[in-house]
């Protein structure tokens, strides 16, 4: 979820609970999103002068995202940036999400590069959707990446495309680990059981 989210009315929390379904408030904005082996993320932590002449604001900030993916995706499922959403045609396939400070932003993608069906039904129709939506369920409104590409292609045009705007070398994650044990109090929790009966409750009385 958002860190604007309000569980009881991007959840059905009744089936969340029963499931047992693990609920993150993450720190970015954006919507709500189902995360599984299928989803494929990509971030950007950049500080503000990262990118030369881009404005640290929400909109330039997806501009220049979408125009990095117009590499990715060229002349494959008529790729283009809806609103927020990342789509091919009009089914949603990447959902974005941003965090921007003083001196720094972050932006971050999750892609549906597959889905499973029946997990899309712990998510409500929320309250505020983008227009080209025009009030289409979860499954009429989005698509699986991995009917337009393979997923290792994906991957290495995601680098060749981010190495247009940046230097690149990999990192063996053993060579982060003394990074991941410092002192950090992450903004990003998950929710308790009690704050999700509680928000089940409200929207009852």
């Amino acid at each position: 979820m958002g860190v604007l989210g309000k569980p009881a009315e991007l959840l059905e929390i009744e089936s969340v609970l029963d499931d047992q379904v693990p609920v993150i408030r993450r720190f970015t904005g954006g919507g709500t999103v189902i995360v599984d082996h299928g989803t494929v993320f990509v971030t950007f932590i950049c500080n503000k002068e990262a990118v030369p002449n881009l404005q640290p604001y929400p909109r330039p900030i997806m501009s220049w995202s979408s125009s990095l993916y117009g590499k990715v995706f060229q002349g494959i499922g008529d790729f283009h940036l809806r609103e927020n959403d990342y789509v091919f045609g009009n089914h949603k396939f990447g959902g974005n999400a941003q965090s921007i400070t003083k001196n720094r932003w972050i932006h971050h993608t999750s892609f549906l590069w597959d889905f499973n069906v029946q997990n899309m039904s712990y998510l409500k129709h929320p309250k505020r959707a983008p227009a080209y939506r025009s009030a289409r369920s979860h499954l009429d409104f989005i698509c699986r990446m991995k009917d337009y590409m393979p997923r290792s292609t994906f991957m290495d045009k995601t680098v060749e495309a981010t190495e247009t705007q940046f230097s690149l070398r990999p990192i063996q994650l053993e060579a982060i680990r003394t990074c991941l044990e410092a002192e950090f109090c992450p903004s990003s929790r998950f929710l308790t059981n009690e704050e999700l009966e509680a928000a089940a409750v409200a929207l009852q009385s």
